[in-house]
């Protein structure tokens, strides 16, 4: 099991997870963050291919696993089958008949020519719900260009805004285009499983991580197909809001966040700089016209002070505002630890790691508690026996002939 499931959200749901790398697993991740029974499907023997990444490292591995497939597949169980042959397959469409949402992230063709793609399976099961998240989707004249995070963020229009103006366009410091990729799919599923309650019918859902990155320029897209004005970089300062910007400190750096003229006077009653005392600054067109000029009699002020110094004035005003944190300020902010953000995952070993947690909170589930990892394999006995009711002799028979990886 995921967690402890009295009261979670997606208590009674089962998917069956066929996911590998990055965003797939992150959005199956989710799923079994919120309750979901999650049966990870991967082939026996070394198992899905993500299992190698920092394993051996030995700052970025624990009990055998690395920090990618330790945070990605926490929650989940493991059935090892071989999905190329009769028999595996077989087994898979046994356990499609008691799942509700097969999962993947494989290219597009690939679960038709396995025999497990949606027309298959909801002949099977017509609950089922399937989804794919690839680079391109399973439409249009590119469906079978591979991708990874980096292009899609690039081919996303994201990367042209990101950086300063005189500097190369830089890629999000987070994998966005995995990530979202995941997220999204996530949302698609459990939006098919609303719809299911309605129809009575499963669905497929397709989900392309470029299509994602699209959707994520939001208002600043609309505000191009409006005008045909293409943005360009402007580094972490914002074509509007004035001061709104990172100001080097004199041992770190401040986030300032005035959005809107009366922030802007507050900033002023704060630090009543004659360079920004300008009747005319009380607008915003005129400090949009002296961006540089402001930004440049900020940062010489708060230069002189520490972080912690200009956060407490700034705080004290009530103006938006924050540290620019590093990793290790970021998990350990006493806010950020309240909020459950930081939680520990026990290995079978008996290490434990801390992980990034659940950023939904609900008023109705209890407190989450976190299984480990699987080894490869390590369910496949139980969950034939228990889901399916398969006998000890027809498993052992599976696992001689390579169908199903059984786990010592």
């Amino acid at each position: 099991m995921t967690r402890n499931k009295i009261n979670a959200p997606l208590a009674g749901l089962t998917v069956l997870d066929l996911t590998h790398m990055l965003s797939g697993p992150y959005g199956t991740m989710t799923l079994a963050d919120l309750g979901a029974r999650t049966i990870k499907i991967e082939p026996p023997g070394e198992g899905e291919g993500t299992r190698k990444l920092l394993a051996e490292d030995p700052d970025y591995s624990r009990d055998g696993m690395g920090a990618y497939f330790l945070t990605l597949n926490r929650g989940k169980e493991s059935v090892a089958l071989d999905l190329k042959s009769p028999l595996g397959r077989e087994v898979f469409h046994d356990l499609v008949r008691h799942a509700d949402i097969v999962f993947d992230n494989f290219s597009p063709g690939v679960t038709k020519r396995l025999g497990i793609d949606h027309d298959t399976l909801a002949a099977i099961n017509p609950r089922i719900i399937t989804c794919t998240v690839s680079g391109f989707g399973e439409t249009g004249p590119d469906t079978q260009r591979p991708a990874f995070d980096q292009v899609v963020q690039a081919m996303g229009g994201g990367m042209s805004i990101t950086g300063e103006p005189s500097m190369p366009p830089t890629r999000s410091g987070i994998p966005i285009g995995d990530l979202g990729g995941g997220i999204f799919g996530a949302l698609g599923v459990l939006a098919a499983v609303v719809a299911r309650e309605q129809t009575g019918r499963g669905q497929h859902v397709d989900v392309s991580m470029l299509d994602v990155q699209l959707s994520l320029l939001n208002y600043m897209g609309t505000m191009h197909l409006m005008s045909g004005h293409v943005p360009e970089r402007i580094g972490n300062g914002h074509f509007v809001h004035v001061p709104y910007n990172i100001y080097p400190t004199s041992d770190g750096h401040v986030v300032v966040a005035c959005i809107g003229d009366a922030f802007f006077a507050r900033f002023l009653q704060m630090l009543p700089l004659p360079a920004l005392s300008k009747p005319e600054y009380a607008r915003q067109p005129a400090r949009l016209a002296d961006k540089a000029l402001i930004d440049a009699a900020i940062a010489e002020e708060f230069a002189k002070e520490s972080t912690e110094a200009w956060l407490a004035r700034l705080r004290e005003a009530r103006i938006p505002c924050g540290p620019v944190n590093d990793f290790g300020q970021a998990f350990s902010d006493p806010h950020i630890l309240a909020r459950d953000m930081v939680v520990a995952v026990e290995l079978d070993n008996g290490e434990t790691v801390r992980m990034p947690g659940i950023p939904m909170k609900f008023s109705d589930s209890s407190e989450s508690r976190f299984t480990p990892p699987p080894r490869v394999g390590r369910d496949s006995r139980r969950i034939l026996s228990q889901i399916l009711g398969y006998d000890a002799a027809r498993i052992d028979a599976l696992d001689a002939a390579g169908a199903v990886g059984v786990a010592p």
